[in-house]
This record gives structure tokens, sequence and C-alpha cells, in this order.
């Protein structure tokens, strides 16, 4: 089993700012590597850590051990506020762990062999399969083009239902060979693989991650303390542009120059950036962990005792 190494390990810490008796979610367990350091700077406080990958909690459970002070929760993070009140600090790590890219039989890789089918949670019904062999043209297109931008997305949707008319696709290899056929050669010749947008629009989809995203961004004002910090890492640009753009929502408040206002009529706003632009992963990080090159790292800290509108 590969190792999942850690992104930006200290610039989230730094952002974070761990109070070392404070309540902090961890919503993106995985293999339990943020949690760990999130953990080793808590005396008395405590850490509530979600997944939706039961493999990778027991895991967790095992690798952090010697710490008494976790809550494991086999669920979804957009629901972490059905579980815990006033935390002074969230985190979010939406990549895939590496463990779920390097195991074949999740489905996941495009580089590995094994059954179609990219759930991240197994109890759910909807697989990487059924997407593939159930969608229309039409719907395979619009998710291809959505979630993976992907600029030959009808084509490779039109030659998904065309091999699937004489057997259903069931691997990860027959899906990129039949990606790889709808390509035109200078695509193919190119520099990365062919099917990454595909597979992350598909992985997307199943798992329904942009909208627990967008439900998470529309309710975690409810359980922050003030204070409170939300980190988050993203590694596409969908997921960026969501978070960046709520994040500047939160912390900017529209004012009409055109008229005057006294001292006391500027309103603030209930959040504040806590770093002015992406972070980016260092040259050094890099080189021994390539996997960090697309993480963008993005932080905000609340303000005041204040609740925002939705």
């Amino acid at each position: 089993m590969s190792k999942h190494i850690s992104i930006m390990p200290d610039e989230c810490m730094h952002l974070l700012d761990i109070k070392e008796n404070g309540t902090y979610i961890d919503g993106t367990l995985g293999r339990g590597g943020h949690s760990r350091l999130i953990l080793e700077q808590l005396k008395k406080g405590h850490l509530y850590a979600f997944d939706l990958d039961t493999q990778a909690i027991e895991e967790s459970k095992e690798n952090l051990k010697e710490y008494p002070n976790v809550t494991y929760i086999h669920d979804n993070f957009m629901n972490m506020n059905k579980y815990v009140k006033h935390v002074d600090g969230i985190f979010l790590d939406l990549g895939v762990s590496s463990p779920q890219f390097d195991e074949g039989e999740r489905g996941f890789s495009y580089r590995f062999d094994g059954p179609l089918d990219m759930r991240m949670n197994k109890d759910d019904i909807l697989s990487a399969y059924d997407v593939v062999n159930g969608y229309e043209e039409k719907e395979l297109s619009r998710i291809f083009f959505e979630y993976g931008e992907e600029q030959f997305a009808r084509p490779i949707a039109r030659k998904i239902v065309a091999k699937r008319a004489n057997k259903p696709l069931e691997t990860t290899f027959e899906l990129v060979e039949a990606i790889k056929e709808a390509l035109p050669s200078k695509i193919l010749n190119k520099k990365g693989h062919p099917a990454k947008k595909c597979f992350q629009a598909i992985r997307i989809e199943v798992n329904h991650e942009l909208d627990s995203l967008k439900a998470f961004l529309n309710s975690f004002d409810e359980i922050l303390n003030p204070d409170g910090t939300v980190v988050i890492i993203t590694f596409h640009s969908l997921e960026d542009r969501m978070v960046k753009q709520k994040f500047k929502s939160l912390s900017t408040v529209a004012v009409d120059k055109r008229i005057a206002l006294r001292p006391e009529e500027i309103k603030e706003a209930p959040y504040v950036l806590i770093s002015r632009k992406a972070l980016v992963a260092s040259p050094e990080e890099l080189e021994n962990n390539p996997r960090a090159k697309s993480a963008k790292l993005r932080g905000i800290r609340k303000v005041g005792n204040r609740i925002w509108q939705k």
C-alpha cells in the first residue's frame, strides 16, 4: 500500500492556528496525516474526524491510536453540523488519498486496471460502472465538459455509448481505451494522461463532490466559533473557484461609493481572509510529493459573533 503524504503540512497548521484546548474538525480524514498534525498541538482539546471511506477510518484509528481525544465519524463532511457545535477550526483536504488512487480495485485510477467503481463510500449505490454504462450520451457529455473541463466531451461520450452497445464497459482500462479512441492523435501525443479529465468528472459525479462542497460552504458558519478558522485544500479549478468566491463574499462588504457614510455606519465583513492568494506547494515539497502540484490552499477567519446570511 502506498503512503499518503500530507500536502503543505506547515502551511495548513499555520493557517489553522491551533488552540491547544480547542475543538477542531478534519472533514477529510484519509489516512490521518493532517489529523496527526492537529492532534500534536492539542492538549485538552478534541478532534472530530470525518470520512466516507470506512477503510480509511479503520487505518487512521490504528495510525492515531496514541491519541484518545479523537471522535471518528463515518459521514460526509457536509453533515458535520449534525454532530458538532462550537468549533475553533475546520480543515478540508479535497483530494483523493494516495491509497485510493493506488489500489486498482477501488477504480479511481487510469494507471491501474480494476473494476469501474470510484465510490469513496462503499455503501453508496451509484458507481462509475453505473455512470459509464447507464447515463445517456448527452448526460455523459455534460459531465465530462462541466466536471472535467474536457473539450472533447461529445466525441468521448459518443464513443463510450457505441462501445457499450456491444458489451458493458467493466474496467478502468476498458474506459481508458474508449477515451483514447475518441481523441485525435495530436491530443494523445501531448504530455499528461488523456483520460485524466474524464476520470475526474466521473469521480465527482459518483461522489457528489461539488454538491457536498457547496453545502459545506453554505453551512459551516453555524458551528464555527468567533476567531475560528476554515482551511481548505483544493485540487482542481472547479473546487478552487467555489472556495475562492465564497471566501471573497464572506470577507467583503458591498459599498456604494456614491453615498457618504459616517464611521459608525460602515459595516464590517463577518470574515477576514488569512491567505490573500491561494498558497501552493514549494519546489522542495514537489520534489518529494509530485501530487501536490495542483493543490491550492486557502483560509478564512471568523470575526466577532455574527451569523451571515446565506
